[in-house]
């Protein structure tokens, strides 16, 4: 928890001065104003956060989380777990949709199981496994809140290694089957709003099972009883 303590206490808001002098400078190109669109939001707002109005990203990584998620016993998607496993290899020999994208971008990737359940042959896989797989949230808690908090350092010591490597920009991504009933679950617990307003089909549920999946959601919720105000508490209680 120390770790994650000082983390939290050393975040900095974005220079605002940098960003508006950024913005001018932009505006003040030979160009209609606005004209690059989200282009032009994206580097203002990494000018704020590295607090110079000139920068260079030569060196760019997506980092992406795979772990499996105990829910999926009650049926909410239409994958099996294994293929979690799968996709996260996939990644790593560049045969996944986000390892085209990140070619495309100069972009490395680097694929860390903090959670497969299945067994996999993969040397190119960071392993920092808390434990294979969360717990079913329909029936006790996802994980104890020391494993949320391990899971939460994990990603913080791995970024802290790739900015040692020279990295300008990283991304951050996950790979897990069921994870939308996860983030589902911790977007009802912040917010109060309904499983109607928050639930999604996933990998195209049948509606049999979108109607199944929102009442496990909920059900999860009952049982768990997260403290929105204490957001390791709702990740320990109803995370992914």
């Amino acid at each position: 928890m120390e770790l994650l303590n000082n983390i939290v206490a050393n975040i900095k808001p974005l220079d605002e001065k940098t960003i508006k002098d950024a913005s001018n400078r932009l505006d003040n190109l030979i160009k209609p104003i606005g004209s690059l669109g989200r282009l032009e939001g994206i580097a203002i707002r990494i000018a704020g956060i590295k607090g110079k109005v000139n920068n260079h990203v030569p060196k760019k990584c997506l980092v992406v989380m795979a772990s499996d998620n105990g829910v999926c016993e009650e049926g909410v998607s239409t994958s099996p777990q294994a293929v979690t496993a799968l996709q996260a290899v996939s990644m790593t020999k560049g045969l996944a949709g986000i390892s085209v994208l990140c070619r495309q971008a100069c972009s490395d990737v680097k694929v860390v199981d903090i959670g497969i359940k299945e067994d996999y042959d993969c040397k190119d896989i960071i392993n920092m496994k808390i434990r294979k797989g969360t717990w079913n949230i329909s029936k006790r808690s996802a994980m104890t809140r020391d494993e949320a908090i391990k899971a939460i350092e994990s990603g913080i010591r791995i970024i802290e290694g790739l900015v040692q490597e020279g990295y300008d920009v990283i991304g951050t991504g996950e790979m897990g089957i069921g994870n939308t009933s996860s983030s589902s679950a911790i977007i009802m617990s912040f917010t109060g709003c309904s499983p109607e307003q928050a639930v999604g089909k996933g990998t195209g549920l049948t509606e049999e099972g979108f109607i199944n999946k929102k009442y496990i959601i909920k059900r999860a919720i009952e049982i768990n009883k997260p403290d929105k105000n204490d957001p390791i508490d709702v990740l320990a209680k109803v995370g992914g």
